[in-house]
């Protein structure tokens, strides 16, 4: 079956299925390529950041009815116990994934996306058209868009350079039931990474943390690891013993890679975790891959609207955008956390923070963007 289409986007999370509700909501003929099932569970803090719910109405795709949890304080702890409480420039909700991608999804197939459950065997691009082909399909279209992720095989396809490269990092995320304030976000430094929990519906508590694999690898199991290195966090130790684990274990992502990465690859417009992945330090990165998706279909339908009158305008002004929104918070993440992982100089940031409770919400700011405007 050979199908010609105006997007296809590979990749159903946020920012796939946002760009996906975006698109044919301007009528466009759209297909989405997802691997997995809906409903299922990904490794995410669950916090977003107020600034995207302008968009979100915009889109018809506010989950109100899924109740998520307000949110307007945050709270930043040292490995020692040092911490400090603020209250949120914007605000936020908290929301699981599985919760959200599924009523991201049901708005897309009511909108008219074209959404199938396959994997990507096979794309190139010639004379101005990419051909993707799956198991079951083979599509062609002028634009895709690469919502895929952290990482993928269409990175190797692709030869991304950070792909080949090991990375230290993994994820560990599960669902509590327990006692946990119901409007804080809380971000808990430990010896080799940082530990993000907070409220989204039903009552329910995520927590989520990024590791140091040499570190995480010296423990028999992710019990013991949590027992031997996050529970020096006094505050995350009193987080874990007021909480019942939901799932049947944690779940966990590895070779997680904070390089930089392309905004365009090989003609295709990277979205969300396919275009930088988010550092944990900026807070909201749920927030950045939703208002990445708009940044993107906005320049899409200009492109086929004839405004944007070739291929290389695209992906320039879509470069730029990206870079002009989202780099500054990326490149003020990286900076925090290299200054975290000393652990001298992270006691003293937050016990600094703790008197002048004005520099935390600076901080803040400088990861968090503004409300986004729909014109």
């Amino acid at each position: 079956m050979n199908s010609k289409q105006d997007v296809i986007i590979i990749g159903g999370g946020l920012a796939g299925l946002a760009s996906a509700i975006h698109l044919c909501k301007l009528g466009l003929k759209v297909t989405l390529i997802e691997k997995s099932a809906y409903p299922h569970h990904k490794v995410c803090g669950e916090y977003i950041s107020n600034e995207i719910l302008p968009y979100l109405k915009y889109l018809d795709a506010y989950p109100s009815n899924l109740e998520p949890a307000n949110i307007n304080q945050f709270q930043f702890t040292s490995e020692n116990g040092t911490s400090t409480t603020t209250k949120l420039p914007l605000g936020g909700f908290g929301i699981s994934r599985y919760k959200l991608d599924h009523f991201l999804y049901e708005k897309a197939l009511n909108s008219g996306c074209n959404v199938l459950q396959e994997t990507v065997n096979e794309f190139f691009f010639n004379t101005d058209t990419f051909t993707i082909k799956t198991s079951n399909q083979t599509m062609t279209s002028r634009i895709v868009l690469g919502a895929y992720g952290k990482r993928s095989n269409i990175d190797s396809f692709l030869s991304r350079e950070f792909f080949n490269k090991k990375s230290p990092w993994l994820a560990v995320k599960a669902h509590y039931s327990g006692n946990f304030p119901d409007d804080l976000v809380a971000l808990h430094n430990f010896k080799g990474g940082y530990c993000g929990v907070s409220k989204v519906e039903n009552n329910i508590i995520n927590i989520c943390y990024l590791a140091d694999y040499s570190t995480f690898k010296k423990y028999k199991n992710i019990n013991d690891y949590q027992r031997n290195v996050l529970y020096k966090n006094k505050n995350l130790k009193a987080v874990f013993e007021n909480a019942s684990l939901l799932f049947e274990k944690p779940i966990t992502i590895s070779q997680i890679s904070f390089d930089k990465k392309k905004p365009v690859e090989n003609h295709i417009l990277m979205i969300g975790d396919s275009a930088g992945l988010i550092h944990p330090l900026c807070g909201n990165g749920m927030a950045m891959a939703i208002h990445s998706a708009k940044i993107a279909s906005e320049l899409v339908f200009e492109f086929y609207s004839g405004k944007i009158k070739s291929r290389a305008i695209l992906e320039q002004k879509y470069t730029k955008e990206w870079k002009n929104i989202f780099g500054k918070r990326l490149f003020t993440g990286r900076v925090l956390a290299t200054v975290l992982q000393n652990k001298r100089i992270s006691n003293v940031l937050i016990a600094i923070a703790a008197l002048f409770p004005s520099l935390l919400q600076f901080i803040i700011k400088q990861t968090h963007g503004k409300t986004i405007a729909i014109d």
